[in-house]
């Protein structure tokens, strides 16, 4: 062992003339991949399931968009999440429901 590493972390000082730490090592690399991104909003106005596939038709048309999951509310807000590759503006997802004749409440909580 180096008299200059450090034993709490092993690690070894700067300034050390040691040979045997004066190593040639390549620089770590890590791959991360991107999992799927989902964003969650209330949709105000939609009644049946005629609805929920013209929402969800606009919504799917958004590049990047994956899949569109519709928790139908009849009198109240549904719940739609977007699940996308990338992630996608507010403004996106509010046009694609506008387009399809239905208003972003708010996202839940």
């Amino acid at each position: 062992m180096c008299a200059t590493e450090r034993n709490d972390l092993g690690l070894t000082d700067a300034n050390s003339s040691c040979v045997c730490c004066a190593t040639d090592a390549a620089p770590a690399t890590s791959s991360v991949t991107a999992g799927p991104v989902s964003a969650e909003v209330l949709v105000d106005g939609m009644t049946c399931g005629h609805c929920v596939q013209s929402v969800t038709k606009e919504l799917a048309g958004i590049d990047g968009v994956s899949g569109v999951d519709v928790k139908l509310n009849v009198g109240g807000s549904s719940t739609v999440t977007v699940t996308s590759t990338a992630p996608i503006t507010a403004d996106q997802i509010n046009a694609a429901v506008a387009e399809a004749g239905y208003t972003v409440a708010t996202s839940p909580a």
